[in-house]
C-alpha cells in the first residue's frame, strides 16, 4: 500500500474545507489513477490529506491480480469501521479492479463501504460522493464510452519522479489476468497530450518520467508506435530520463530497441514478464510466444544495449504445472540473469479462462518452488551487483535514504538503487557515484568528480 502525499496545485478552485485520504495498493497505474482521482476531487473543494483522523472522505484505489491484494482491502475495511463509528458522515469508498470486479457485491447493507467506482468511471466520483453523504450508497454505472482522461491533470506526487498513463486495459487476455475485465480494451491516448505533459512536467522540475500501460508496446496513436511516443518524449528534455512499463515479449519489436539504443535519456533498463520457462504453460497461459522467441529478443536487446538491465514477473504453480516445467522456469532464469524479479505463487481469479482449469498444484509445492525461484534470484542479483564494484554510475538523487539521514539514496539509469554519503547536493541532480560494495538490492559508493555534476531547478522552487 501507497499513502501519497501531494503538493497542492496551483489552482483557482476554492477549498470547502473537506478532506480527502486515499490509500493506493498494487501496481502503478493504480498510483496514476490516484492522482487523477485527486485532482478529479480538487475541482470540487476537496484537499488531500495524509491523516485518515479529521477525513470527510476515504478511498481505497484497489488491487485484484491476486486473491491475497483483495483480502489485504478487507481487512483494511475492518480496520477503518471504528473511524466509521466515530463520524457516522464519513464516507469510504473502493476504487480501482477491486471495485470493478466485485462491484454491487461490495455494497451490502452491513458493509462501510459508501461507493464503488471503477477505473473508467472517476469523473463521477464527486456527484456519488454527494450522493453517500446524503445516505444514499453509490455503484458508479458502466458507461459506455472507455476512458484515457488526457484531459485531465494530474495532482502530483512530491518528488522528481512522476507517471503518464499513455494507454488503458488490454487485449493480450493471459489466461490468469483479470485486467481485460477490471480495465477493458486497449486503447491509447493521444501522441501530443502525452508529450504536452511530459514538457509540462520538465517545465515543474520532475527529472524522471516513467510511461505506463498494461503492454506499452501495443500503444497506437494515428499511425505512431510506442517507438514513435518513446522518440517524441525522449526529445523533450535531454535532462529528464524517461522509462516504462509494462512490455509484452510478442510487442518488443526491433524500432523500439533501437529507439532505446538511440536515445541517452531513455533509461537502459527493460521489464519483461516471461512467467514461465516452459513452452506448455505458456500456451496454457496464451502468452503467444515462447521460450526462444523470448530468449531471441533478450538477446537482440543485449546486443543493441550491451549494459542493460533486465528484470520479469515469474508465476509460480499455474495450473498443471509440472516439475519439469518449474526447472524450466530456472533455466531460464539462469540463462537471461535478471538483475531483478517479481515472483508470485498462481493465485486462481473469477472470470479468467485459468479459473476453469482448476487449481490442482498444491500450495505446499507451490511455496516451496516459488522459493527456489527466489532463491536462485536473489542469488543471481547479489552476483550482478558485486559485478558493478569499482564501476561509476550517474545517479539520479532522490533524497535522504530511509535507514539513515546522514545517507542519500539515488538510481541509475538501469534502476539500480544507490546508497551514498550526504553531501551538498540536491534532489533532482545527477552524479556520478563509484560503487565500493553491494548487497543483493543496494549498491554503495562515493560520489566522484564533482564537476561532473549536472544541475537542475531546484525543486524547492515549485509547486505542481
Amino acid at each position: 500500500m501507497t499513502q501519497i502525499e501531494i503538493t497542492p496545485e496551483m489552482t483557482d478552485v476554492q477549498s470547502t474545507g473537506k478532506q480527502v485520504y486515499v490509500e493506493t495498493y498494487g501496481c502503478q497505474m493504480n498510483l496514476a489513477d490516484t492522482e487523477i482521482v485527486l485532482s478529479v476531487l480538487n475541482k470540487e473543494g476537496f484537499a488531500s490529506t495524509d491523516q485518515i483522523e479529521g477525513a470527510d472522505l476515504v478511498l481505497l484505489n484497489t488491487c485484484s491480480i491476486r486473491d491475497n491484494a483483495e483480502q489485504r482491502i478487507h481487512h483494511r475495511l475492518a480496520n477503518i469501521a471504528h473511524h466509521k463509528k466515530k463520524n457516522p458522515e464519513l464516507v469510504v469508498g473502493l476504487l480501482g479492479c477491486m471495485a470493478e470486479r466485485m462491484r454491487k457485491d461490495l455494497l451490502t447493507d452491513d458493509s462501510i463501504v459508501d461507493i464503488v467506482v471503477g477505473p473508467d468511471q472517476y469523473r463521477v466520483l464527486p456527484e456519488l460522493v454527494s450522493e453517500a453523504r446524503h445516505g444514499e450508497k453509490g455503484l458508479a454505472v458502466k458507461l459506455s464510452r472507455v476512458e484515457t482522461y488526457d484531459d485531465i491533470t494530474p495532482m502530483r506526487t512530491e518528488g522528481i519522479s512522476a507517471w503518464i498513463s499513455v494507454m488503458r486495459g488490454c487485449d493480450k487476455f493471459c489466461t490468469y489476468c483479470v485486467v481485460p475485465f477490471t480495465r477493458g480494451r486497449e486503447r491509447s491516448r493521444s501522441l501530443r497530450s502525452i508529450v504536452d505533459e511530459v514538457k509540462y512536467l520538465s517545465d515543474h522540475g520532475f527529472r524522471e518520467v516513467t510511461l505506463l500501460g498494461q503492454n506499452v508496446n501495443s500503444y497506437l496513436w494515428e499511425g505512431k508506435d510506442f517507438a514513435d511516443l518513446l522518440s517524441a518524449a525522449a526529445a523533450v528534455d535531454p535532462l529528464i530520463r524517461i522509462r516504462y512499463t509494462t512490455s509484452h515479449p510478442q510487442d518488443m519489436s526491433d524500432k523500439l530497441i533501437e529507439t532505446m539504443a538511440e536515445w541517452p535519456n531513455i533509461c537502459n533498463y527493460i521489464h519483461l514478464p516471461v512467467q514461465s520457462g516452459s513452452n506448455r504453460v505458456l500456451e496454457l497461459m496464451n502468452r503467444t510466444y515462447t521460450v526462444d522467441h523470448y530468449m531471441e529478443r533478450i538477446e537482440k536487446i543485449r546486443e543493441l544495449i550491451p549494459d542493460v538491465a533486465l528484470s520479469t514477473d515469474i508465476i509460480a504453480g499455474f495450473p498443471t504445472e509440472t516439475e519439469e516445467d518449474h526447472q524450466g522456469t530456472l533455466e531460464v532464469m539462469s540463462r537471461v540473469r535478471y538483475d531483478g524479479a517479481y515472483m508470485f505463487k498462481y493465485s486462481p481469479r473469477e472470470r479468467t479462462k485459468a479459473w476453469a482449469m482448476g487449481d490442482d498444484v498444491p500450495d505446499e509445492v507451490k511455496t516451496r518452488r516459488l522459493q527456489e525461484i527466489i532463491e536462485l534470484q536473489n542469488s543471481i542479483s547479489a552476483e550482478k551487483n558485486q559485478s558493478h564494484l569499482g564501476k561509476t554510475f550517474e545517479v539520479l538523487v532522490e533524497g535522504p535514504s530511509k535507514r539513515d539521514p546522514l545517507e542519500w539514496k539515488g538510481r541509475t539509469g538501469e534502476n539500480h538503487v544507490v546508497i551514498f554519503p550526504r553531501s551538498d547536493v540536491d534532489p533532482g541532480e545527477y552524479i556520478n557515484v563509484k560503487v565500493d560494495r553491494a548487497t543483493s538490492a543496494t549498491l554503495i559508493g562515493t560520489e566522484v568528480d564533482e564537476g561532473g555534476r549536472r544541475k537542475v531547478i531546484p525543486l524547492d522552487t515549485l509547486a505542481i
